[in-house]
């Protein structure tokens, strides 16, 4: 036996393997022979070394490109670039490049761990067997998404199947050689999308920047050509933009006399929920003082604050409230539903300001739940953080550091957590509380009393998808406290899908119109 072969452990398991074939036959020698195989080198049948490698064709980009490259693996039946799915996510990988040249290759390889990104597993223990996988090449910088971003690259997709599986160990090569088209608005006589540029945030960002969103018109516009309208200003939850308000058809109910604008919420972070930050630029004073008026200007609209009413689900439900208490006179209310949390001692059932808090695991160390199914989680907050610190910027959580952390020295949010251990950084959760709805209205029970009376209706379900009822019910105490006659709703049994039934719907729209009514048709002040 070759000296250094084994340790001394191994050695005397091996004699005692030679010791037993002695005692008893040859015939089981053969059977120790695959034991001390398995036992000794059990991780070479189960170890798989693999490489892929990704490039881009100069007819895409003949130019040099640094930014991040990713492989999604997917066994679904859409391509893999179209993931990944918050609840079923797959296999992510990542990697940053610098000034690479077209047609110049980007080694994924599981012998370089410390250069590539994966998700949910380290390299070493991914199993591709049976997927597809897809190259996306982040090209356009100032898109929230990934590999269907307009302007970004991607490949066709490759299968990995079982009976190929052989090639993961040899070579992999994917050719990023197409390019994500932009969607175009489909204008029609009911829908019609409208576009402004913004000088503030054009000059914020070095580069211009558009507002933008779909003016839907009553069933009733065409009747009468002399009317103007008050607006009701839609925002969607992250992910949804204004081609939800693409239609070619008029609107089925005839009782509403509203011009409805669906906005887009979209900018490079994720959301940027019509709010001032540092990272995303004065979005909400872009709105207030440029969109708006532009849009009066252009339709038959009600140029007035009482003809002007918010609402929104999700982060669109957080962005209207939070329009509505920042410019509390240019709007005549909110009515906001399952809104992002609006009290940050209860942060996804983080208390952010406590230093004995950490975002992955509570004070018992159980690890945190980020969503849930009835009363089951199905994520938990530190997975899905490892998810996004693949993906880079444009998911959920970075978006809300977009929005309320202090811009860094490289230029990027400040993070509230460590993306390693879960550990909060106080000094970063001080500077969020400029951005905590509870605490804003607490400090000004004057502004309650007066500029925001009769305009604040709040709607959550208190088993929320996502924990943000906590929040709310805070919120509500503590206007319950002030005597305020904010309307804040908790409806037993529903969740973050469920809330926002047909029913409600209609509550809503009925409760504008009486706003509008009483606001407007009956002031004397027209």
């Amino acid at each position: 036996m070759r000296k250094g072969m084994f340790s001394e452990d191994s050695c005397l398991r091996i004699n005692a393997c030679l010791h037993f074939r002695k005692r008893y036959s040859w015939k089981v020698f053969p059977l120790m022979l695959l034991l001390i195989a398995i036992f000794f080198f059990p991780n070479q049948s189960q170890a798989s070394d693999w490489n892929f490698r990704v490039r881009f064709a100069k007819e895409i980009h003949p130019k040099p490109f640094s930014g991040r490259v990713y492989l999604f693996f997917s066994k679904k039946k859409q391509q893999p670039r179209f993931g990944p799915d918050w609840f079923h996510p797959e296999i992510i990988l990542s990697k940053d490049v610098k000034s690479l040249k077209p047609e110049q290759n980007v080694l994924f390889s599981s012998s370089d761990p410390e250069q590539c990104r994966s998700f949910p597993s380290p390299i070493n223990e991914l199993n591709f067997s049976g997927y597809r996988v897809q190259a996306v090449i982040r090209l356009n910088p100032y898109t929230r998404k990934w590999g269907t971003g307009a302007g970004n690259g991607f490949s066709q997709p490759i299968q990995l199947t079982d009976a190929n599986t052989e090639s993961i160990l040899t070579e992999n090569i994917l050719t990023v050689d197409q390019i994500v088209k932009s969607s175009h608005f489909q204008d029609s006589q009911w829908s019609k999308q409208f576009r402004h540029r913004s000088k503030l945030l054009s000059d914020f960002h070095g580069r211009d920047v558009y507002l933008q969103g779909a003016v839907i018109f009553p069933n009733e516009y065409y009747r009468n050509t002399q009317k103007k309208y008050p607006v009701i200003y839609f925002i969607p939850g992250f992910g949804g933009t204004h081609f939800m308000g693409q239609s070619q058809t008029p609107p089925q109910d005839q009782e509403i006399k509203f011009i409805r604008v669906i906005l887009d919420p979209s900018c490079q972070y994720g959301h940027h929920v019509f709010a001032d930050s540092a990272t995303n630029g004065p979005v909400g004073k872009a709105f207030t003082k440029e969109f708006i008026p532009a849009l009066e200007k252009k339709h038959r609209v009600i140029a007035d604050s009482r003809a002007r009413f918010l609402t929104g689900h999700s982060s669109g439900g957080w962005s209207s409230l939070w329009l509505q208490i920042t410019y509390p006179e240019f709007f005549g209310g909110t009515w906001s539903t399952s809104p992002d949390p609006v009290d940050f001692r209860d942060f996804q059932k983080i208390n952010i300001y406590s230093p004995e808090e950490n975002m992955f695991k509570d004070q018992n160390g159980e690890k945190r739940p980020l969503a849930r199914r009835g009363n089951t989680p199905v994520i938990w907050y530190q997975s899905f953080s490892d998810m996004e610190n693949v993906l880079g910027y444009g998911g959920q959580l970075i978006s809300f550091e977009a929005v309320f952390s202090p811009r860094g020295k490289d230029g990027t949010p400040e993070r509230l957590w460590n993306r390693s251990t879960g550990q909060i950084n106080l000094r970063v959760a001080e500077a969020w509380k400029k951005y905590d709805i509870q605490r804003i209205l607490t400090s000004n029970p004057e502004l309650l009393k007066t500029k925001l009376k009769g305009k604040i209706h709040i709607y959550m379900g208190d088993l929320d998808t996502f924990y943000l009822e906590g929040a709310t019910i805070l919120l509500k105490e503590s206007l319950k406290k002030m005597k305020s006659d904010a309307e804040v709703q908790i409806f037993p049994g529903k969740d973050h899908f469920t809330l926002l039934s047909s029913q409600l719907r209609q509550q809503i729209l009925k409760e504008m119109n009486q706003q509008f009514t009483n606001q407007y048709l009956h002031s004397d002040k027209k």
